[in-house]
């Protein structure tokens, strides 16, 4: 947690949340050589991410290694969620409008270990390489 200079935690002043608390999940979504490209046929791609970062944080990637799942979505934990011991969620197959807003719903919720799993989301749940590939 941020920390004045005595080495008190900074609050907001309106809630007495701490400023840690306050920091929302955050979305990545890949647009590199396969994700946001032509090779995924019949997706608005730029819309998709103007929609995503109208709702929630976006972070544009380069190539996360996961080009077979794309259009790729990772959901990053907020810094409650990772209190509570929440990873990133990685998401593929996100190609239809339906799915991103299932994903917005969740994460303006507050996402992972936050917001109770949608269901839905195990349409599109995937591994990710470092853990795909671990010994």
């Amino acid at each position: 947690m941020p920390a004045t200079p005595a080495g008190r935690t900074t609050r907001d002043a309106r809630t007495g949340t701490a400023a840690d608390d306050l920091v929302p999940c955050r979305v990545v979504v890949c647009r590199d050589c396969c994700c946001g490209s032509p090779k995924v046929t019949g997706v608005d791609h730029a819309a998709q991410t103007a929609h995503l970062r109208a709702q929630v944080p976006v972070r544009v990637s380069a190539c996360l290694d996961v080009c077979e799942h794309a259009n790729v979505i990772v959901v990053q934990p907020s810094a409650e969620g990772r209190a509570a011991g929440a990873r990133p969620v990685w998401l593929g197959l996100v190609n239809d409008p339906d799915a991103t807003e299932d994903i917005v719903a969740w994460v303006r919720a507050g996402g992972p270990g936050v917001a109770p799993w949608p269901d839905i989301l195990d349409l599109y749940a995937i591994t990710p390489p470092r853990r795909r590939n671990a010994p």
